[in-house]
């Protein structure tokens, strides 16, 4: 087979130049697999360099898998001693030669995630550590963090001082590390740093390993960290024949860690490296390609290169602002729908890209009520994931709900010391006697086979959601999961369960975004009900989703971030909420650093790249952020793409309200309500604030006669005015006296 057959001169270029350091720049689309597969080929075939002198490595096992295949068929099975890898096994395959000299038996284990838990469960117990003030999963990201930039615990210690916080994570990190030492363990973030270490310790052993990899080529070089560019130097630097591939536009990890001066300063560490840029790109339209050079020029930290192709311009990008998050959704659904009805694509050829999770919840919903087949990439759909699963259990029960199934989740959530052998002896008590198992915990009469202190912590878990039923009573729905969240102590429980401050953050989001569905759902619904809420948004969604028209798993649109979209590609490409505080985001905005500014602006561009004939960005002219009703102005990246290349309407366009649908007799209320989109939610927001909704008093007195929505008819027996709200008591003719907001009360006077 011919190597050079498929590659262009640039390409051919970055082949035929095997020796000494060499910076592939290779742009998005550009065929940088084929050129690192055709380079390791010439130097099998034409230079005589044995296999196993050569090692490739990269980042994840799917991409090395491709690559060793490709290589194979390439050399037509004679490739077999060459190393293709990711970093961390090649790391663990040196480690088990030499794990000895480091203090570790030669079968040493691997720590996984379930292990550093346990591992650091231990050592907080050990320390008397409050995991409430440092919770595990921070602490486990702040020790992971200080291995990327080879950091042992001294000199994360010496780092650390004058800062209270970080000395006891270092402290933690000290006994942490000790623990995997006791255990023969290492963690994945060990296998890297420990490799540096054995190296820099051990020349001998440097001297072997640099003999055996006399060529070293690196994919996705713009993703290395601190430890990862320390190993490739050390190996290296007896040969220096180091080829590294990266596009520094695509550097989108430094969240993970990446340092994109890895791949800018690399001719500094390796003073006259072959520079080669790939700019050929055999992926998308004229069009989408200069769009994204617009965008990613405004960058100062890069190296200058410019995407072009040999295909047509296409279609120009088509841009909508649209009134809502709900809105726009709504257009991404119509006009998929459209383009498959046509027979112009099919649902396989989409893909929806957003800037964070929370934005595919009103994408999901429109996608199931226009009966399109979808899946969320890497991510779970919004009414799976864990925090709305716990909570909609929680409303739910509190509404009186008898499913077993949603009080075994919630029954030790937080933790209470209810244990799975408890739970189990409870439901089968509530089965032996006919109840629920919410009535078993609340059962006083009968024998339940467990400890008095058991039966006590069962009892209060049952006064717990009685409390709440009882006091919120009435009450809107997201107040009552307001209610839920404090008697509970949730967030301090979430805080716990993330991984990082960012998923923390992310899962408020979620929080807000049920509690904005919530009230949203009854203000336009005349007797609203929480479950017939979880029919219409979770039950119902999912029922939809395994009838969908196709009737097939792989023709489905794909939702995705921004950042899990890296490395694929689609015909038709939709960039969802390009709007100031989103994306970019506020962090970028409000800290001015010019670092995170440039980091969105290259996401932006990897977002742009995905697309092959087609891209379509929109955004909303209001949204809700943190549960308050925000205005947003078109993202700066909107901006720097030249007009010409934009298909834009200008002015805002209402698209089809994809919510469920009403009965006629309540549509022309359904019409005003959207007329004044999220003015309850905006009411809401008042009242959460402190203020006094709409500044003034009810415009029914004491003494009045009222109408509920649910309760009926009453009589006001008092208006106080409370720290957050008008608190009105009344008698209703059906269930008594009840106290509730005015704000959220909707009462009616007659």
């Amino acid at each position: 087979m011919d190597i050079f057959s498929e590659l262009n001169e640039a390409q051919k270029s970055a082949v035929l130049h095997t020796e000494g350091p060499v910076l592939i720049l290779a742009g998005a689309g550009s065929g940088k697999t084929r050129t690192i597969v055709s380079r390791m080929a010439y130097l099998m075939k034409e230079k005589g360099v044995v296999p196993w002198h050569i090692l490739a490595v990269t980042f994840t096992n799917k991409a090395a898998k491709e690559m060793k295949e490709r290589i194979g068929e390439l050399m037509e099975g004679n490739a077999d001693g060459i190393w293709v890898s990711t970093f961390h096994s090649a790391c663990l395959r040196i480690l088990f030669r030499h794990a000895g000299l480091l203090g570790y038996p030669d079968n040493f284990e691997i720590a996984d995630a379930a292990d550093q838990k346990a591992l650091l469960k231990e050592v907080y117990k050990d320390m008397s550590v409050d995991p409430k003030r440092y919770p595990e999963k921070m602490t486990a990201r702040e020790i992971s963090r200080a291995k990327d930039e080879l950091m042992s615990p001294e000199n994360f210690a010496e780092a650390s001082k004058g800062d209270f916080s970080l000395e006891m994570v270092a402290e933690i990190y000290r006994a942490y590390q000790a623990s995997l030492k006791r255990n023969a363990s290492m963690d994945f973030d060990d296998l890297i740093m420990n490799t540096v270490r054995l190296f820099q310790e051990y020349p001998d052993v440097l001297d072997h390993w640099q003999e055996r990899f006399q060529y070293i080529l690196v994919d996705e070089y713009q993703d290395t960290n601190t430890a990862q560019f320390t190993l490739l130097k050390l190996l290296a630097s007896k040969y220096k024949n180091l080829c590294v591939v990266g596009d520094d536009d695509q550097s989108i990890y430094r969240f993970r860690g990446a340092n994109i001066y890895n791949i800018l300063d690399f001719e500094k560490y390796y003073p006259g490296a072959k520079v080669v840029r790939l700019e050929e790109n055999y992926r998308s339209t004229g069009n989408i390609l200069s769009a994204a050079n617009a965008v990613i020029s405004k960058n100062r930290l890069r190296k200058t290169k410019t995407l072009w192709t040999s295909k047509a311009a296409g279609d120009r990008i088509s841009f909508r602002q649209l009134d809502s998050p709900m809105g726009e959704a709504s257009f991404i659904a119509d006009d998929i729908k459209s383009k498959v009805s046509c027979k112009e694509a099919e649902y396989g050829d989409f893909a929806v890209l957003v800037r964070t999770n929370i934005q595919t919840k009103e994408i999901e919903d429109a996608f199931r009520i226009n009966h399109i087949s979808y899946d969320v990439v890497k991510g779970l759909r919004f009414w799976d994931t864990k925090v709305i699963k716990d909570l909609t259990s929680y409303l739910l029960t509190v509404a009186g709900s008898a499913n077993d199934v949603r009080t075994v989740r919630i029954i030790n959530l937080p933790r209470r010391g209810i244990g799975p052998s408890t739970v189990e002896k409870l439901l089968h008590f509530a089965r032996e006697y006919g109840i629920s198992l919410l009535e078993a915990c609340g059962d006083k009469g009968r024998p339940i086979p467990i400890s008095s202190n058991t039966r006590s912590k069962v009892r209060s878990f049952y006064d717990l959601i009685v409390k709440i039923r009882k006091e919120t009573e009435g009450f809107p729905f997201s107040s009552i999961l307001e209610k839920i969240i404090d008697e509970t102590d949730y967030m301090n429980y979430l805080l716990q369960e993330a991984e990082s401050k960012e998923k923390y953050e992310e899962m408020r989001q979620y929080i807000d975004k049920l509690k904005e569905t919530l009230d949203s759902y009854e203000a336009e619904t005349d007797n609203p009900d929480i479950v017939d809420f979880m029919r219409q948004n979770g039950l119902e969604g999912n029922a939809l989703d395994k009838n969908s028209e196709d009737g097939t798993e792989k023709n489905r649109v794909l939702i995705m971030t921004m950042h899990n979209a890296k490395g694929l590609e689609f015909p038709y490409v939709y960039m969802a909420g390009a709007e100031e505080g989103l994306f970019p985001g506020y962090s970028a905005i409000s800290m001015e650093d010019p670092m995170e500014m440039e980091e969105e602006r290259r996401l932006c561009y990897v977002a742009i790249t995905r697309a092959k004939k087609k891209l379509t960005i929109s955004c909303a002219r209001q949204r809700m952020v943190r549960g308050e009703l925000k205005y947003a102005s078109t993202s700066r990246f909107m901006k720097e793409i030249p007009a010409n290349l934009l298909d834009t309407i200008e002015r805002p366009q209402r698209a089809t309200r994809y919510e469920r649908k009403l009965s006629p007799e309540r549509e022309s209320a359904h019409e005003a309500f959207i007329e004044k989109p999220l003015a309850f939610s905006k009411e809401f927001q008042q009242l959460k604030k402190g203020g006094q909704i709409g500044g003034r008093k009810p415009d029914y007195e004491e003494g009045d006669s009222v109408q509920h929505f649910k309760f009926g008819q009453g009589k006001v027996l008092s208006i106080k005015a409370g720290e957050r709200d008008y608190e009105v008591t009344v008698d209703f003719e059906t269930v008594g006296v009840r106290k509730m907001f005015a704000g959220f009360a909707k009462l009616k006077k007659i």
